[in-house]
Formats: structure tokens, C-alpha cells, sequence
């Protein structure tokens, strides 16, 4: 295991460390309990499955707690995360720290990716048209559906509402399980390529993705952030659902009638709500970025 020449400064105690350790994995424990729950005995569920099928993220990787970037831990030598991947010791200590020179040296190229995704979608206006229509335009004249649950307005009454509206999705991981029939309706092409450019803040799956980019910093990231991530990305996908074509009344979901003025106004409101606090969760991921 190489060493750290220079001390990693703030430190935490072992009752620090320890105890925000303990604090997160109840937490974590707590927001992961259903699905664990669900998968010991092979039931499924079409709105929080999302989260660990889509993401494929199981929860022990939430259940893993790391300080974050920058800080030792005291006394961690002498603790099982001595064997840990990415932890090295700080010279002339007991003490343990992240190895975030090793990491950034490592998965430099998709660091500066996730960078330059959360950086131009945290300049963007954030956009509030799209009403939620990317799940009703992936079964658009489609007798193929994503999910085993009924639609709300039968397959031709799901059909007139995506005709009777512009779509106006921005993002391609939702764009790109749109049926033949509705890509063209959409009021631009999306790519891969072009994310960085298309990315805006008012997206709902933009502002879940922070939990997918969390994942993928690793160890950078400190547990609570994850975390907070995550439990933004769950109350995300209740309010993409329950917009969506499917009738999930079954599952204690009440619908937004999204083809009506009022489920518009509901669902922009959720939006601008998700929006605010997926920015500022999206500024703390780019302040641990930035931390060399």
C-alpha cells in the first residue's frame, strides 16, 4: 500500500468517523429496506426497482460510507478499511485517507465527462415543457410495453395525447427508448454526443442521474451526499411515474394527469422543486470534482 507524505487535513476522530459510519448505514438500512424486503422473497415493483435495475447499483453500494476527498481517519489502520481499495495511510500516523490522486489518475477521462455534464447543465436555464411526455412517448403506438401494469387511458388514448402535444425531451437516456413512431415527434434529435449541449436542469431524469454520477466518483464522494442523491433520485421517479401513462393505483400511486391544465401545473411544480435541490446537489458534486 504506497504511502501519504503529507497529511490529509481536516481529521476525524474514531468516534467521529465512527459515528457518522453508523449513521450512515442506518440510513442508508432505512432507504433501502424495501427492496431488500422485495428481492429476498422475488417480488418486483415498477417504481422503485427503477433505481437499482435501470442504475444497476445494488444496495451495498449505498451502504458503503466513505469521509469523501480530503479528510483522514484516525486510527483507521488498525479497522478493516485498511484493506479497502482507494484508502492509504498518512505518513507517520495511524491515520487513513482517500486516495484521490490514484482515483483521478485512474478514471481521469470519466471524471472530466461527468464535469463537463453537470458543469453545462448547471449553466443551462432550466426548461419546464416537457410535462413528463418521455414515458408515454416509449409505448407511443406501441403494443410493446416497458412495464406489466395497465395505462391509465388504454393504448389509443395514450397515443392522442402524445400527438396532441410537441415533444420536447432533452434528455438522451429517455430519448433513446422512444419508439420509432414518436422519435421524430420530438422537437429535436438527440445523441449521445451531444448531452453536454442538450442537458438542462429542469429535467427530471438530469436531476436522478446525480445519482448514478455520485456512484461513479467513488470514494470522492462523501456517504451523506450519496445518499442525498439517491433519496432525490427516489422522489424523482415517484413523480416521473405517477405522470406517466400507467395506471399505478394498485401500488398507492394517485396519477398527474399531465394531458390536463391541471396535472401540468402539478408536475411543473414538482419539477421546479427537484430542480432547485438537484442544482445545488449537482454544485456540491462539482465542488468535489474540483478538489485536487
Amino acid at each position: 500500500m504506497p504511502s501519504v507524505h503529507e497529511l490529509a487535513s481536516p481529521a476525524l476522530t474514531l468516534s467521529e468517523w465512527h459515528g457518522r459510519e453508523q449513521a450512515h448505514h442506518e440510513r442508508a438500512d432505512a432507504l433501502t429496506r424495501e427492496r431488500r424486503q422485495r428481492a429476498a422473497i422475488g417480488q418486483t415493483h415498477p417504481v422503485d426497482d427503477f433505481l437499482y435495475t435501470y442504475y444497476s447499483y445494488k444496495p451495498a453500494v449505498l451502504r458503503r460510507w466513505h469521509p469523501g476527498d480530503g479528510l483522514r481517519l484516525e486510527a483507521a489502520r488498525y479497522t478493516d478499511r485498511a484493506n479497502w481499495r482507494w484508502y492509504v495511510p498518512v505518513s507517520g500516523t495511524d491515520a487513513l485517507t482517500i486516495d484521490g490522486g490514484g482515483f483521478r489518475s485512474k478514471y481521469g477521462a470519466l471524471i472530466a465527462n461527468i464535469a463537463r455534464i453537470l458543469r453545462a447543465t448547471a449553466a443551462r436555464s432550466a426548461s419546464f415543457r416537457c410535462f413528463g411526455l418521455h414515458e408515454w412517448a416509449m409505448i407511443y403506438r406501441d403494443e410493446e410495453h416497458r412495464h406489466d401494469v395497465p395505462l391509465r387511458l388504454g393504448q389509443s388514448g395514450t397515443d392522442e395525447v402524445v400527438e396532441s402535444h410537441e415533444l420536447g425531451c432533452t434528455h438522451f437516456d429517455a430519448f433513446r427508448f422512444f419508439t420509432p413512431a414518436a422519435t421524430s415527434r420530438n422537437s429535436v434529435e438527440l445523441s449521445r454526443q451531444s448531452q453536454p449541449e442538450r442537458e438542462q436542469p429542469g429535467c427530471l431524469h438530469a436531476g436522478m442521474d446525480l445519482y448514478k454520477w455520485s456512484v461513479k466518483l467513488g470514494p470522492l464522494v462523501p456517504g451523506e451526499l450519496l445518499l442525498d442523491t439517491f433519496e432525490l433520485a427516489r422522489e424523482i421517479r415517484v413523480v416521473d411515474m405517477r405522470a406517466s401513462p400507467y395506471d399505478l393505483s394498485d401500488w398507492g400511486f394517485s396519477p398527474i394527469k399531465i394531458e390536463t391544465a391541471q396535472g401540468k401545473a402539478e408536475y411543473v411544480a414538482a419539477q421546479r422543486d427537484f430542480s432547485a435541490r438537484a442544482q445545488q446537489l449537482r454544485e456540491e458534486l462539482l465542488t468535489v470534482i474540483a478538489r485536487a
